[in-house]
C-alpha cells in the first residue's frame, strides 16, 4: 500500500513539474540574459536590435522606433504576414536564419525547447518578473 501511494505521489510530482516546464517567465528572464546585449524586453528602448516589449502578437519588422533599421528580409517577412505568435517565435528562436533568411540577427538560436518556451513566457509576461 505504501509503495502504491509513494509511486502515485512521485507520478503526481513528475506530472506537475512537466506541466510547468517550459512556461516559466522567471526562467525565461534568465535565458533572455543571452539576448540583452542586443534587445530590451521590459521597455521600448531599442539597442542593436529592436525592443521586444509587446512583441508577441506584433507583425515582424514593424516596431515603429526601429523601422529604419530592420533588414529588408524582416520587413518583407512582415509585409508577407509574419506575426510573432508563439509558433512563429518558437521557430525563429530555434533558427533565426531559417525562419527569416537574410535577417541581420547574428544569434544562432536556442536549442532547448524549454528555454524557448520560457523566453516566450517572459516576453508575454506583463509586468516582467
Amino acid at each position: 500500500m505504501l509503495r502504491a501511494v509513494s509511486s502515485a505521489s512521485l507520478l503526481l510530482i513528475a506530472t506537475s513539474i512537466a506541466a510547468h516546464a517550459g512556461d516559466d517567465p522567471v526562467q525565461g528572464k534568465h535565458v533572455f540574459n543571452r539576448c540583452v546585449a542586443c534587445h530590451e524586453a521590459a521597455t521600448d528602448r531599442d539597442k542593436v536590435g529592436p525592443h521586444l516589449k509587446g512583441v508577441v502578437g506584433r507583425t515582424a519588422g514593424t516596431a515603429e522606433s526601429f523601422l529604419g533599421h530592420y533588414s529588408e528580409a524582416m520587413k518583407s517577412a512582415g509585409a508577407a504576414g509574419l506575426v510573432w505568435d508563439e509558433a512563429n517565435l518558437t521557430e525563429y528562436l530555434r533558427a533565426p536564419k531559417l525562419k527569416v533568411p537574410g535577417n541581420k540577427m547574428a544569434f544562432g538560436g536556442l536549442t532547448n525547447d524549454d528555454d524557448i518556451a520560457n523566453v516566450i513566457a517572459y516576453l508575454k509576461a506583463d509586468p516582467k518578473p
